[in-house]
């Protein structure tokens, strides 16, 4: 998933419901790209719900000024339940990467590079069922290469609160180790 020159803007979506940090997840990630000294815009939106409703939160990396910050076709889609998936897959380009929580149908994903992994099992295991962002964003950057993952370290820390960045912290390795084995 690496940007050449005839590709150079990247289309980014964690999609899920309110209350799973999509959010402060791709804060997270626009951070990391801007460690990196990269162009990056991010954006969300959310159901008027304080929690449960559809949510999902984008981001578009480009080496070249972007004139249109918002997606129009993705190239990753990270989703952690049902109905992000549902209400995201149809914007997800044929080629597109594909990241899933277990729990989730992933039919649609048919011709996709999909990965569907333990993201809020492996959570729940490292200590808290809310950091499954943090396990995705750990699995998004060892599978698409798109980002280093120091970069993704130090966003963390620049983004989430003392008191949780090293549950954070570890959550994300969680994930990269994830990812690291499936690109292997």
């Amino acid at each position: 998933m690496t940007m050449t020159p005839a590709t150079n803007r990247r289309e980014i979506r964690l999609a899920g419901s309110g209350g799973q940090g999509l959010i402060l997840g791709a804060r997270i990630l626009f951070e990391a790209f801007a460690v990196e000294g990269r162009r990056a815009s991010q954006s969300q939106s959310y159901e008027p719900t304080s929690r449960g409703g559809f949510c999902h939160s984008d981001v578009v990396v480009s080496e070249d000024l972007s004139d249109f910050p918002l997606v129009t076709g993705l190239d990753a889609l990270i989703a952690l339940d049902q109905v992000g998936f549902d209400r995201s897959i149809a914007l997800a380009k044929q080629d597109a990467l594909v990241i899933a929580d277990l729990r989730i149908d992933t039919t649609a994903a048919q011709g996709r590079r999909l990965h569907r992994l333990p993201l809020a099992e492996r959570a729940v295991a490292t200590g808290n069922a809310r950091i499954a962002n943090m396990v995705a964003l750990g699995a998004f950057v060892a599978l698409s290469g798109l980002v280093r993952a120091a970069s993704l370290e130090e966003a963390i820390r620049r983004e989430t609160p003392e008191k949780f960045s090293e549950l954070n912290l570890t959550a994300a390795r969680v994930g990269l180790a994830l990812g690291e084995r499936l690109a292997a």
